[in-house]
């Protein structure tokens, strides 16, 4: 066989780059390519082994005029600060599962304060992905309804008012209910929580949770009106410890992230008092970042890489024509950890 570098390193890879190293035809490595089952097993090894060997790229132009396809999907972020490495846990998930298939991930993001519909007008009517992948839901998400109006395949990490599209949410109903419980059985009696954003979806569930939680128990709601867990750092510090300063301060906190979780147990130590001895804090956990904060805060996990492969296993199967109701997933919290005792 000729040397797979015996080629001019200028040049890029062509099936017919393959077709020549492997004395296939060109056909025969197109389908062999794509996966095509009629083509036998070892072939379709042998050229993608070759394929990967010469750093064969697909030419996605010339795809996306022959199939229709792009063979890319897109994942949309927005920079934000109440979970750590949100993105970065999140594509990691996703690239988990986009290995190993024809398709590649691409990342747009956009700013907080911009147009959230904006990057995906652009990826659909430029064609420049077959599905797109997006967070941080409303209850009339605009992205959504755009979306459905264009019959353009995407999945949401969390859920919209519109029941017919793929999904994957974590419980926050469930979550809040249970740290309520886990605050109760520490002794807690004026449980606060450090409340979501009204513009996102996942505040109705969480708040929902809360106060069921609480009502279990015969115990009244501590909501600041102030602040809320979508602000940066410095205006959440300011908030609660203003908050803890009054005189019907709660005895509990639930931070349903962990930046708001750190700095509750700042705000809680700046202000004279020891967490978990005066101040009991319960977190969502999204890192290990608690292993190395002292005293641990207990908390509940939500694993966001699993989110992320989850969410890209649904959007593969939608492109195989799933039905939309089969694809929604709703994930409990795990246990998470207790706290260690504070010294």
């Amino acid at each position: 066989m000729t040397d797979i570098f015996d080629r001019d390193p200028d040049q890029k890879p062509t099936q017919q780059t393959i077709a020549r190293l492997t004395g296939l035809a060109v056909t025969t490595v197109s389908r062999a390519l794509a996966n095509d089952p009629a083509i036998a097993a070892k072939t379709r090894e042998k050229v993608i082994a070759i394929a990967k060997e010469v750093g064969y790229v697909p030419d996605r132009a010339a795809q996306r005029l022959r199939t229709g396809r792009t063979n890319v999907i897109s994942l949309v972020l927005d920079p934000h600060s109440e979970i750590l490495g949100f993105g970065n846990s999140m594509i990691t998930g996703i690239a988990d599962i986009v290995r190993g298939t024809r398709y590649h991930l691409t990342v747009m993001q956009y700013q907080l304060g911009e147009d959230p519909l904006e990057p995906i007008r652009f990826i659909v009517r430029n064609r420049q992905a077959d599905g797109i992948l997006f967070a941080r839901t409303a209850h009339h998400d605009v992205r959504a309804e755009f979306l459905l109006e264009q019959n353009f395949p995407f999945v949401t990490h969390g859920r919209t008012g519109f029941q017919n599209h793929a999904w994957y949410d974590y419980d926050n109903h469930a979550f809040a209910k249970a740290a309520v419980g886990r605050l109760v059985n520490r002794g807690c009696t004026s449980i606060g929580i450090v409340p979501p954003s009204r513009n996102y979806m996942y505040h109705q569930y969480m708040m929902a949770g809360y106060f069921e939680g609480l009502q279990g128990f015969g115990l009244p709601a501590h909501v600041p009106e102030d602040f809320d867990l979508n602000m940066d750092a410095d205006r959440l510090h300011a908030g609660i410890r203003q908050w803890i300063a009054s005189p019907d301060r709660p005895d509990g906190i639930i931070c349903p992230g962990e930046v708001s979780a750190i700095v509750a147990h700042a705000a809680i130590c700046d202000a004279g008092l020891v967490p978990d001895r005066d101040i009991a804090l319960i977190a969502k956990r999204t890192s290990e970042i608690f292993n190395h904060l002292r005293p641990n805060v207990e908390s509940l996990h939500e694993d966001i890489e699993e989110a992320g492969r989850i969410m890209m296993r649904l959007m593969l199967r939608q492109l195989a024509g799933e039905k939309l109701q089969d694809l929604q997933v709703l994930a409990k919290p795990d246990e998470g950890q207790e706290p260690a005792p504070a010294n």
